[in-house]
């Protein structure tokens, strides 16, 4: 998404324009960038590697709204992925949904990366043939007006590092827009201030060299091949990650993500297994520890993602006193 301060292609040269800097950036991440930033894209249900404990709460936490939606009754759902990479979230979502027996579904998910949506569009080919689906994948820009009508979306996401390559000033206006889109929920993951390194595109060993400059919202990143680039992100606090969404929806949950298991789960390519608890024990421990800090002041800003779910905010009508009166005298 877009973002600015002197970034770079991802072979050195500037580029005019922020958001088509940051767009060369994703669109030139290798092939391994799908399974690196959300999982294996041919193996939507399976999470493993490094971010997995993430990945599989957000899944239970997505997996729960739709259940909740479709034991109301509902039959038709709405699901808007803002900032969607290679698609492999709205490809969990719609697969889910027609299991579920959402009998009409409208998926779009959009990106700033042309590369990105044409994986999308090629890995939801499959998916584009269930009966009463419609799934989308389209190049735009977060932070321009939405085409989607008013309180149109049951379930809207925007996952992972898309709001930290924006404009932190642009925010207010992009909440306010999701907001006047968003009938049911909207959740959100980003990159905290005490979040451990990362470099986006690559898994964090393939560079080396890198520097977040917090004052200027920049990553300077240098990889093992060579490629060079700096990248606009913004490490949220949680204070401030409230204050941009409070006043659009109401805040079911802000809590850190990932805190131990990124930190302490062993690495198959260094640690020993003989030097850890079986490893169904370790990830029992590390999960039980994590409710425990989740929303902890002392420890939230150290996970690895913030991770925000609300609700449309409800417009409460005026007070109207005369039909107040009114009514008691009857």
């Amino acid at each position: 998404m877009p973002g600015r301060a002197n970034i770079h292609n991802l072979n050195g040269t500037p580029r005019n324009g922020a958001a088509g800097s940051v767009a060369a950036i994703y669109n030139q991440a290798g092939d391994g960038y799908a399974a690196y930033a959300d999982g294996d894209p041919e193996q939507l249900f399976v999470f493993d590697g490094l971010h997995a404990y993430a990945d599989r709460y957000v899944w239970r936490l997505l997996d729960a709204k739709l259940t909740e939606l479709r034991s109301s009754g509902q039959t038709s759902i709405s699901i808007l992925d803002a900032g969607c990479g290679p698609g492999t979230w709205l490809r969990r979502l719609v697969t889910r949904a027609h299991a579920l027996g959402f009998t009409k579904i409208t998926a779009r998910g959009f990106d700033i990366a042309q590369a990105q949506i044409e994986r999308a569009r090629l890995l939801s080919r499959n998916l584009s043939m269930l009966p009463g689906a419609r799934l989308e994948f389209d190049v735009a820009d977060l932070s321009g007006p939405l085409p989607e009508a008013d309180k149109s979306v049951d379930l809207a996401l925007c996952l992972y590092s898309v709001l930290s390559h924006l404009q932190i000033a642009t925010l207010p206006q992009i909440a306010a827009e999701l907001a006047r889109v968003t009938s049911g929920h909207f959740i959100t993951t980003v990159r905290p201030v005490g979040s451990p390194p990362s470099v986006f595109v690559e898994p964090i060993e393939k560079a080396n060299h890198f520097r977040q400059d917090n004052a200027r919202d920049r990553c300077e990143i240098e990889l093992c091949d060579g490629r060079r680039f700096t990248l606009n992100i913004h490490l949220f606090t949680v204070s401030e990650l409230r204050r941009y969404f409070a006043d659009c929806f109401e805040i079911e949950t802000l809590r850190g993500l990932d805190l131990f298991h990124s930190r302490f789960t062993p690495d198959a390519r260094w640690n020993p297994k003989s030097l850890f608890l079986a490893d169904d024990e370790l990830s029992d421990e590390l999960s039980r520890i994590e409710e425990v800090y989740a929303s902890s002041p002392e420890f939230i800003e150290h996970a690895a993602h913030l991770l925000l779910v609300a609700r449309r905010r409800v417009a409460v009508e005026p007070f109207n006193r005369r039909a107040a009166s009114d009514s008691r005298s009857r």
